[in-house]
């Protein structure tokens, strides 16, 4: 019970590193800075809906390249669709809300993965244990980012405390997910391609809409560049 317990915990610990290193910054951000964060959150989201999100959706869909691609398309497009009807009935809210809401969206099928990995624990050999907290410790690895982007993001309008309270929460929705896929495996293991490619379109709108329009400009472009290059290669050596 202890390994489960510590396993669901870790993608929540990688988002509290993230959000906490709100407490190392000094003084009001910049405009110039807040490009830079703005562009590196879009770099970040970019990276993450590819690898972490589209790929495994691919993935888990069956090897049938005229088939296969079907699930994850039609989870793309009702992830862009949930977040646009979003954004249309709440058109008068921030920036940083649509974002907070695709990450804690793509936070779900994230905490999914996680317990349907160490429910597999449960009719596989010990050596899956192994690979279940890889997977649960590779997430939070990830998660690093992910948390800091919220908080930071924050910063300006909401305080240290509440900035980093805001970037925690968006983890929390990870354990929970981890613990309904751990006691429903055999119900949400069919339809993970879905949950996957639906975070992923939730993301890319808010990239697209949000996101990439703010940050134009040089600086901003540096972060996508930097976003992306580091979500990238954490994806695909902690994947």
């Amino acid at each position: 019970m202890e390994n489960l317990i510590f396993g669901f915990l870790i993608p929540l610990i990688g988002t509290t590193l993230g959000a906490f290193l709100i407490f190392f910054i000094k003084g009001q951000l910049s405009e110039r800075k807040i490009k830079l964060i703005q562009g590196f959150a879009a770099g970040v989201m970019m990276a993450a809906s590819i690898w972490s999100l589209i790929l495994p959706a691919l993935e888990l869909s069956g090897d049938n390249p005229y088939t296969c691609y079907i699930p994850t398309t039609i989870g793309f497009v009702l992830g862009m669709n949930f977040l646009m009807l979003f954004d249309w009935f709440y058109s008068k809210r921030k920036t940083i809300d649509m974002m907070n809401l695709a990450v804690v969206i793509h936070n779900i099928p994230e905490g999914l993965s996680v317990g349907v990995a160490f429910a597999a624990v449960m009719v596989q050999s010990p050596l899956a244990l192994t690979s279940a907290y890889a997977l649960s410790f590779g997430i939070g690895i990830q998660n690093i980012p992910e948390g800091s982007i919220i908080s930071l993001n924050l910063l300006a309008k909401k305080g240290k405390w509440r900035s980093f309270l805001a970037g925690f929460l968006s983890g929390i929705v990870e354990p929970i997910a981890s613990i309904l896929a751990f006691l429903l495996i055999y119900y949400v293991q069919p339809v993970m391609p879905y949950f996957l490619s639906f975070a992923a379109g939730a993301m890319i709108y808010v990239v697209v809409n949000e996101l990439i329009p703010n940050c134009k400009s040089k600086i901003g472009n540096v972060g996508v560049c930097l976003g992306f290059c580091i979500m990238m290669i954490l994806d695909v050596m902690l994947g």
